[in-house]
């Protein structure tokens, strides 16, 4: 669907403890896939929780905070229900596994893909949510990171890219990017420059209909900006 000319820019903020953003990957990235070359994700980082809790300070407190963790899963059934929804498998009572703590690891992970192969950093994009939502690991948990980013055939021996203290920044940097155009939550997805986005998972249909539309404009515009011949 390309007419030649550079792909359209479509920008997405998301986070990878966020089900919402996940069943959002799914479909852009079927839409790329299909729109074949006429446009490109480019993925940015948002922290819904960009700091990690204090340790628990009892048994106790450890076990309330499993059990709430749990609970707070089930709600993600309503997002695995929708239609081209993303692997989303609610945590049992009986997983002992423990969940993420917090954003930013997978962000600076992801952010150390980009820089090297982008079709690596799509595949480990893909594997990051796969793994939380449905393999139930911690991808805060820098053995499930390395192996995450084998596995997306990524250089084993870049892996310690992911620690580059500049990394921190610029994903911070892309959070504070969408809070100026006043998207608060994610997913939240803009195209081109523009400085507003639509925030919330769309259904597949809405986002086809949006970037094709600004896709048809685009190549209205091109067309009219031609010299006339003769």
């Amino acid at each position: 669907m390309s007419d030649g000319g550079a792909p359209l820019r479509v920008v997405a903020w998301s986070d990878y403890l966020c089900p919402w953003c996940a069943n959002a990957s799914v479909r852009l990235a079927s839409l790329e896939r299909d729109l074949a070359g006429a446009i490109e994700i480019e993925w940015r980082s948002f922290l819904l929780r960009p700091h990690p809790r204090p340790p628990a300070r009892t048994p106790l407190e450890a076990a309330e905070r499993r059990a709430h963790f749990r609970r707070y899963t089930q709600g993600w059934a309503r997002a695995a229900a929708e239609p081209d929804a993303a692997e989303l498998r609610p945590w049992s009572d009986e997983e002992d596994g423990e969940p993420p703590s917090h954003s930013m690891p997978p962000h600076l992970v992801a952010r150390a893909a980009r820089r090297i192969d982008r079709a690596g950093f799509a595949r480990l994009h893909e594997a990051l949510f796969r793994a939380y939502f449905a393999e139930h690991r911690d991808t805060t948990d820098a053995a499930t990171l390395r192996d995450l980013w084998v596995r997306a055939g990524l250089p084993a021996t870049r892996f310690e890219e992911s620690l580059r203290p500049g990394l921190r920044a610029e994903v911070v940097a892309d959070h504070r990017a969408a809070l100026a155009i006043g998207a608060t939550a994610v997913p939240a997805v803009a195209l081109g420059d523009d400085d507003v986005a639509v925030v919330g998972a769309q259904p597949l249909a809405v986002y086809r209909r949006w970037i094709e539309r600004a896709l048809a404009r685009r190549g209205a515009g091109a067309a009219g900006a031609r010299p006339a011949s003769g």
